[in-house]
């Protein structure tokens, strides 16, 4: 039996070819990023009340809201993102190389949505030049808004020099193939190329995702983010050693749902069933299913140490979280598609690449959810309440909502860009699953003589 393999053509037809679907897509997703930032002009001309944030106690319920649980939840997209391409190279896991770059895209998009809600929820932009880059040797010591700025910047950096370094081959070898009004591009990207860089840069890429792994604990997200959270006591709700773990689980759960999303649209629209194979999908489906676990764990850590004689005002927010329907409703979508994933790893009928996506979806919004309790809950059970005979409440405004439509209108375009300029699928897994192919016709064609 003959299988279809991928060619050069295949990873080239998103540069090639112009449909209405994408231009439909395209229409969908810049509407709703206009959206945004019509109301995020309203919000600067009016001041950030809008939205109801800046009110804390009898006046409101929280000062963060959905602005900062979307920037917890595109920064860890981001992170697991840039993790799970590291593991793929650095781990020899070849079976994913196809979505490997998907996951590095996917990384840069994502901070560049995270980068977007700093500047929102300032405010007044201006203050990232008044207040924190003018300041930085100040205010680095101190600020959790300059650590976030810090490691977000970092990692961007990090992502792109992978992502270029890895695109010189590749930009090199396709380049006639590819888009002439590009090539002042391409010039930038491939300059002072020879193939004898090739194996050095194949070192420095291993070394850049070793750095990945090695410090996803300390700066990604299970470093940096949770730490600014945890170590505050006065918000019970927020602080505990559990908080990196869990935070990282959920970045892990929500990058690979992101990447399952991706890789199935673009399947769907380039016919790339041959390189996004459904073994890749049920790949992703089973480790999924294992970070779902280890976040469902995490929780309950975590539901334990606050229900179970723990302090009073450690079990009450834990109390107020639990009763709480938002999180009732995401944790039972994440056992939900844990108990489908087991099941479907039993009995492997029960998968189909839509029931992936439906899984992808379902495990974004129960970790969206949760972020945004997360964030909301800290505000509302504090440990000194000044405001309790009046506690008050919070539900995202207009804008908030707009600014979640918004940025990730602007992850789909950012992709949708790229996909018009650099393959999305790197050669060296063209290569390698070629020379796999070839290796089982070898296998296969020497079995008969084995049997003689």
């Amino acid at each position: 039996m003959s299988t279809k393999l991928p060619t050069e053509e295949d990873i080239l037809r998103p540069i090639n070819t112009f449909t209405k679907k994408y231009i439909i897509l395209y229409g969908v997703s810049a509407l709703a990023l206009v959206a945004f930032l019509v109301a995020w002009a309203y919000q600067l001309q009016q001041g950030l009340i809008v939205t109801g944030l800046g009110d804390w106690g009898s006046g409101g319920g929280s000062t963060w809201g959905l602005y900062i649980g979307a920037f917890i939840w595109w920064v860890g997209i981001a992170h697991g993102g840039i993790i799970l391409s590291a593991a793929v190279r650095l781990l020899g896991m070849d079976r994913y190389m196809p979505v490997a770059r998907l996951a590095e895209m996917l990384t840069i998009a994502g901070l560049s949505a995270a980068g977007f809600y700093i500047l929102v929820h300032m405010g007044r932009p201006d203050r990232m030049v008044t207040s924190v880059i003018g300041h930085y040797h100040i205010t680095v010591n101190n600020s959790p808004l300059v650590w976030d700025v810090t490691v977000i910047t970092a990692y961007f950096v990090m992502t792109a020099t992978y992502l270029g370094l890895t695109l010189r081959y590749d930009v090199s070898r396709l380049r006639d193939d590819m888009p002439s009004h590009f090539s002042p591009l391409y010039d930038l990207l491939t300059i002072g190329y020879t193939e004898k860089e090739d194996e050095i840069v194949e070192r420095m890429v291993w070394w850049l995702a070793a750095a990945v792994i090695i410090m996803a604990p300390l700066l990604l997200h299970g470093g940096v983010i949770p730490w600014l959270f945890s170590l505050l006591p006065a918000m019970p709700a927020w602080t505990g050693a559990i908080q990196g773990p869990q935070f990282l689980s959920i970045a892990l759960t929500s990058a690979i749902s992101g990447v399952i999303l991706i890789a199935a649209a673009f399947r769907r629209a380039y016919d790339w069933d041959h390189i996004f194979t459904d073994d890749i999908f049920r790949g992703l489906l089973l480790w999924l299913g294992f970070f779902c676990l280890l976040f469902l764990w995490f929780q309950l850590q975590q539901l334990i140490n606050g229900l179970f004689l723990g302090p009073l005002d450690q079990a009450h927010a834990v109390e107020g979280k639990v009763g709480h329907p938002v999180y009732q409703v995401s944790m039972l979508m994440v056992l939900g598609t844990l108990i489908y994933i087991f099941l479907q790893g039993i009995r492997p009928a029960l998968f189909s690449r839509a029931r992936a996506m439906v899984a992808g979806v379902v495990v974004l919004t129960a970790t969206f959810l949760e972020k945004l309790l997360f964030v909301v809950e800290g505000f509302l059970h504090p440990t000194f309440d000044i405001y309790a005979a009046t506690p008050g409440e919070y539900f995202p405004s207009v804008i908030e909502w707009l600014s979640l439509a918004g940025t990730i209108g602007m992850v789909v375009l950012i992709f949708l860009n790229i996909s018009k300029v650099v393959p999305v699928v790197e050669l060296h897994a063209l290569q390698h699953m070629r020379g796999e192919h070839e290796h089982k016709e070898d296998e296969h064609t020497t079995e008969p003589e084995v049997n003689a």
